[in-house]
């Protein structure tokens, strides 16, 4: 089934019903459906076939997704922490013949687009429509979504997904999180990445509940990767959201801010963390707050989510269950197989065939719960033959305070050294400490032996963190080559 007709049963159903929702306005189902009808129409209009958009959080960038979804177009989500690099490769690669966007001078003059724009006009706002010079046929058809991976290079792979995709990940998360009318998910991050964009509004929508849609900064989130969770744990409760999607930085403010003094947001039942690894501590330190807090799995190349913890079956320490649209297996090696709806293959290469290679590592327990071990090529062997996967390490170092940020390194080395940004105001005993603190929950062969103050922190924009959080390893190493290679020299002379 198709979203429109969804919502359309929704307001028939019950046309006192609220869609979507933000600091300004709402706007009920019946609304919603007309003006997704009008919308796609005047989308249709305009001639382009594959559309970017570039725009804060709020209601019209659903909108404007939900209609070019009913128009048959595709949409290509830029992401706001996406470098100067990376949205020209996204524009030229998806050869996207219009871009939407509220920043038009700013945009134009970074990335170099026509300076002339045309007006759209959507949820009471004006929009700048710039039209573009692309190729309407380098999107193959049925293509709905195109959505850049930040990944782990410079140029993000555009990851191609119909409606065939999406729907059943949507019926699935529906299922799972058990979505109802009374449910109001509240947006904590860019509507331009894959996993708000469908488990957020497109799940919401399914399941008939409220998609709370403020701007970013209102949630406490501030260029590609500051956050005030004073005002995202503040805006839980004023807003009374019963679901969210935590990123495991945001989830660790939330805690701290709780922690603080601020109160526990009461209506909240279910909220998913995902997109990068979260400590097993981090989530004990929720769970003895009262905070719902249930681990996911997902990836692009599978639409979102494939797993994830739930009321009724929780396993903490591990992403969950598979959901009921995939099966998951395991390589011979350790590595997570994926077959299911899937997706349409990379933009510009062959279409994948049969399960997916995920690159994560991972085991399932006794009751069919997948724990993960780390990605397959960022796990290294140390001198003694013992293998480390850096996501764990590197989870129990950012759960000290005084630990911001942390990429950790020991292929072929007698002992493991860590890059480390420190938190604000963190003095040089206090990561003396923070390092013992972490090392003591780790084996000797994890620990860290030695490390690095990094002179920045790792954001997308300076290429040394993805988009969801993940460190970029390989160009913290570049960065800091010098300086990791003269500790190890140093140590080695020593001996």
């Amino acid at each position: 089934m198709e979203l429109i007709e969804r919502i359309r049963r929704h307001a028939a159903a019950h046309p006192e019903r609220i869609a979507l929702e933000w600091r300004a306005g709402r706007l009920g189902y019946v609304d919603l459906a007309s003006t997704v009808d009008r919308l796609s129409v005047e989308l249709r209009g305009r001639g382009a076939r594959t559309l970017a958009i570039a725009l804060d959080n709020g209601p019209a960038w659903a909108l404007i997704d939900l209609a070019a979804l009913h128009a048959g177009l595709c949409l290509v989500p830029l992401p706001p922490f996406f470098s100067t690099g990376q949205m020209c490769h996204a524009l030229k690669l998806s050869g996207a013949q219009a871009l939407i966007t509220d920043q038009a001078g700013p945009l134009c003059e970074r990335l170099g687009l026509p300076k002339s724009h045309s007006e759209l006009r959507v949820a009471g706002r004006s929009l700048s429509w710039i039209d573009l010079p692309g190729n309407p046929h380098a999107v193959p058809a049925g293509v709905r979504k195109l959505t850049f991976t930040s990944g782990t290079t410079g140029e993000p792979k555009g990851v191609m997904l119909g409606w065939n995709h999406m729907e059943p990940v949507v019926r699935s998360l529906a299922g799972a999180v058990e979505v109802t009318p009374a449910d109001r998910h509240l947006a904590l991050t860019p509507l331009s990445v894959l996993l708000e964009n469908i488990a957020g509004i497109y799940t919401s929508l399914w399941g008939g509940a409220t998609a709370i849609l403020p701007g970013c900064p209102e949630v406490g989130l501030a260029g590609s990767s500051r956050l005030d969770a004073v005002a995202m744990t503040l805006a839980l409760e004023q807003y009374r959201a019963t679901t969210a999607i935590f990123s495991p930085q945001s989830l660790q403010g939330l805690v701290e801010s709780i922690e603080a003094g601020l109160p526990r947001p009461q209506a909240l039942r279910f909220g998913a963390i995902g997109g990068a690894p979260v400590s097993p501590r981090l989530l004990e330190r929720a769970a003895a707050l009262g905070l719902p807090v249930y681990e996911g799995y997902g990836l692009s190349e599978c639409a979102s989510v494939v797993c994830l913890n739930t009321p009724r079956h929780n396993r903490p320490g591990t992403v969950g269950r598979p959901l009921p649209h995939v099966r998951l297996t395991l390589a011979d090696d350790g590595e997570v197989q994926i077959a299911g709806p899937g997706f349409a293959g990379y933009l510009g290469e062959s279409p994948p065939q049969g399960a997916w290679a995920s690159g994560d590592m991972g085991a399932f327990d006794g009751e069919g719960s997948l724990r993960l071990h780390g990605r397959r090529r960022n796990l290294f062997i140390t001198a003694f033959g013992r293998n480390v996967a850096p996501e764990w390490v590197e989870r129990e170092l950012t759960l000290e305070p005084a630990i911001a940020q942390a990429a950790v390194f020991g292929e072929a080395r007698p002992w493991n050294l860590a890059v480390i940004f420190a938190a604000p105001g963190a003095s040089e005993s206090a990561l003396e400490a923070a390092i013992a603190g972490a090392n003591a929950s780790l084996p000797d062969y994890a620990q860290v032996a030695q490390w690095i103050t990094a002179a920045e922190p790792f954001t997308p924009l300076n290429g040394l963190l993805t988009g969801t959080g993940r460190v970029r390893r390989e160009a913290v190493y570049r960065q800091y080559q010098q300086q990791i290679e003269n500790l190890y020299r140093a140590e080695e002379q020593a001996a």
